[in-house]
Formats: structure tokens, C-alpha cells, sequence
């Protein structure tokens, strides 16, 4: 490279740096102005996500890419992830929904991990936050006359508590935040004869806020008196989706269940075997990459959870038998170079599918690129 060359693409170089501090430079004001939109939702009570207008913006600035020969895709990715920070900043500006503040927000199970996520959320929203955990009494809560009593224990020993609350005001709102609704429910609804509802937070605690997150809720009883914690969960910016609880607890079998010990046993046999997880991440695929860390993401947490959960399902223990069934058969089939019954098989698998593993594909290249992006996180180009 003679000293032209090395002149101009220092030069080059010099400009991009200059135009990413520029670029910098817009984010940051653009920062401030969605700080000032959270104070101005805050006013009118107003959502933190709203789908329809991020679906406006982000159209608008696809179609403004394409016009200025950029990738669509390039911006949307871009925008998204400053709208994702966006939706941080604003979390603390969030609007309570309740018109008696004056009432306590009583969380048992409240130093616990989820517990301690609920607890931050309301008083950040400007509630009276009353903590119930291992040590105090349960008799405590009529002390406070809450307005809303949520139970944040783990699974096994939910019903249990549930059945030891003392009596409750009458129009005090009775709520769980169990991984199964059904038995919870109707324990809640035995035991307090004013307004029940059973949620499920779809997430973990370790979420910054609750934009764009699943919360599943069930139907208890005096629905119209606890639309204001409803409308709290769509003010932190979730998507409340309503289900049966029956229903619930069955697709929570598939879900939490077969997903989560199918995790558990693939680790615990790379345990066994002994396999080079540094070598794997080395020569894996994007995708195969992503279940790995998903194998990984398990064993990082608490394993009480997770074998509380299994053990919650235990309808579910002959849907597993079967899956093994046809693993064993699946494997028979590929010993004996059956290639004709495996592809017959998939491609039932794929009718089954449908529409859906089409959709499915598109989606998780969006994954597939994050996952390159962060494992070559340290490599730099221009």
C-alpha cells in the first residue's frame, strides 16, 4: 500500500469515526426528547408501548431507507434497539392506575426474585409497597387493609399459602403469579370471596422493565374491580393475553414443561459425555449456537424453580413417555438407514407445521444474525 493509500483511508477512517460521533450525538437527543414523551404519558395515564405507533414509525423509516438506497432492514434493526432503550428511560415514568393510593400493594413472596421485581415496579409507579416473606406473618396483611394482595411464592407451597390468608377486605384484589393458574385460581376463590385473578408473568425476573412482555391472566371473580391492576400491567408496556385456565395450565405443559426437562436432560447428558462446550461454541452454527445457550441459560438458574415447575405437570409425565417412544423409534428408523420413513416423516411434520415454519424461519433469522454479532463482538472493520 503505497503513502496515497494509506493517507486516504486514514482520512476515511477519520471521517467515519467523526460521523459516528455524530451519530452518537443524535441518539443522545433523541434520548432526551423520549423522556420528555414519558412525562407527557405520564400526564395522560397513556401506555408505554403502544404497538400501533412503533409499527408507524418503523414503517415510515423503512419506507424513507428504501428512497435513499439504505437496507430497510439495516434501519429497522437499528431503530428497534434505541426504542428498546427508549422504553427503559421512560419504565420510571410509568402512571399508577389505581385511584386509592392511600392502600397498601401487600407482596408475599416479596424478596424473592420476582417478588423483588413486582415490588420495584409498583413503588417506582408510586404505591405503598407492604413485603410478606419467610419470618412474618401472614396476619399481618389486614393491618395494612391493602388494595391488592399478591401472592409470589414459589409453585409448590402456593395453595398452601393461599389457604393460611387471613381474612381480606372485601374489595381487596386477590392475585398469583403461579406458572400453573388452575388450582391457585380456585384456592383463591375458595378463600376470599371478594375480586380474584391469576396471572403468569411469561418472563423472568431479570427483564429492565415490562415493555412488550406476556402476561397471561385468568378469570377469577369481580373482573370490573380489578381492571386497574390490568391496566397498570398495559401502562408498564405488557401485552395482557386472557385464557381459561385449564387451557393455560395445558399449554404450559408443552411450553414449560416438555421444553424445559428436554433442556435439562440434553445438558445433563453433555454433563455425562464430557463434551468440549468451548470447542462446540467454536465451530458451531449460529443456530445450534443459540440452543446451546439456551442448555447454558438453564443451569444458570435455580433448579428448585425448575424442578417445581416440572413437577407441577404431572398430566404431562405420559406426553413425555410418548415422546420418548418416538425418539426410540425416530433412532430405530436411522439405524437401519430407513431414509424413506424419516423424510416421509418430516415432511408430515412440516403440513403439520404449516404456514407456521415458514414464519418460524423468517423469525429466527433476526436470531441467527444477533447470535454472529455477538460472537464476533470483538472484531472491528473499516
Amino acid at each position: 500500500m503505497n503513502n496515497d493509500a494509506k493517507q486516504q483511508l486514514e482520512q476515511l477512517r477519520q471521517a467515519i469515526d467523526n460521523t459516528d460521533s455524530q451519530l452518537i450525538e443524535l441518539i443522545k437527543q433523541r434520548s432526551e426528547l423520549t423522556k420528555q414523551v414519558g412525562d407527557v404519558k405520564r400526564h395522560l395515564q397513556a401506555p408505554l408501548y403502544v404497538p400501533e405507533r412503533e409499527q408507524q414509525m418503523i414503517s415510515a423509516r423503512r419506507q424513507q431507507a428504501e428512497q435513499m438506497e439504505l437496507s430497510p432492514d439495516l434501519i429497522e434493526d437499528v431503530l428497534r434497539r434505541i426504542i428498546r432503550e427508549s422504553y427503559r428511560t421512560q419504565t420510571a415514568q410509568a402512571t399508577p392506575t389505581s385511584s386509592d393510593l392511600e392502600r397498601r400493594v401487600v407482596i408475599v413472596g416479596g424478596r424473592g426474585r420476582l417478588g423483588t421485581l413486582f415490588c420495584r415496579l409498583f413503588k417506582q409507579t408510586g404505591y405503598t409497597v407492604k413485603v410478606i416473606d419467610k419470618g412474618d406473618a401472614l396476619s399481618d396483611i389486614t393491618e395494612h387493609h391493602p388494595q391488592l394482595v399478591v401472592i409470589a411464592v414459589p409453585v409448590n407451597i402456593t395453595a398452601q399459602v393461599i389457604s393460611e390468608l387471613p381474612k381480606l377486605p372485601d374489595d381487596c384484589v386477590l392475585a398469583d403469579l403461579t406458572s400453573i393458574k388452575h388450582q391457585p385460581l380456585q384456592q383463591m376463590l375458595a378463600q376470599h370471596e371478594g375480586p380474584v385473578v391469576g396471572l403468569h408473568p411469561m418472563f423472568g425476573p431479570s427483564v429492565p422493565n415490562l415493555a412488550k412482555q406476556l402476561v397471561v391472566a385468568c378469570e377469577g371473580r369481580k373482573a370490573e374491580a380489578y381492571q386497574w391492576l390490568i391496566a397498570q400491567f398495559t401502562n408498564w408496556g405488557a401485552h395482557v393475553e386472557w385464557v381459561d385456565s385449564q387451557a393455560h395450565d395445558s399449554s404450559m405443559g408443552w411450553i414449560q414443561v416438555m421444553r424445559h426437562l428436554s433442556t435439562f436432560v440434553y445438558g445433563a447428558h453433555m454433563a455425562e459425555e464430557q463434551a468440549d462446550i468451548a470447542q462446540l461454541l467454536q465451530l458451531s452454527s449460529p443456530i445450534y449456537r443459540m440452543e446451546l445457550m439456551m442448555v447454558g441459560r438453564l443451569f444458570a438458574q435455580n433448579a428448585d424453580l425448575y424442578a417445581d415447575i416440572i413437577q407441577s405437570h404431572p398430566e404431562q409425565f405420559d406426553v413425555i413417555k410418548r415422546y420418548l417412544a418416538r425418539f426410540q423409534h425416530t433412532l430405530d428408523v436411522l439405524e437401519r438407514g430407513d431414509k424413506a420413513n424419516f423424510v416421509e416423516t418430516f415432511q408430515q411434520v412440516n403440513g403439520y407445521f404449516g404456514e407456521f415454519a415458514e414464519q418460524f424461519l423468517q423469525e429466527s433469522e433476526a436470531l441467527v444474525q444477533l447470535s454472529d454479532d455477538q460472537r464476533f463482538r470483538g472484531a472491528a472493520t473499516g
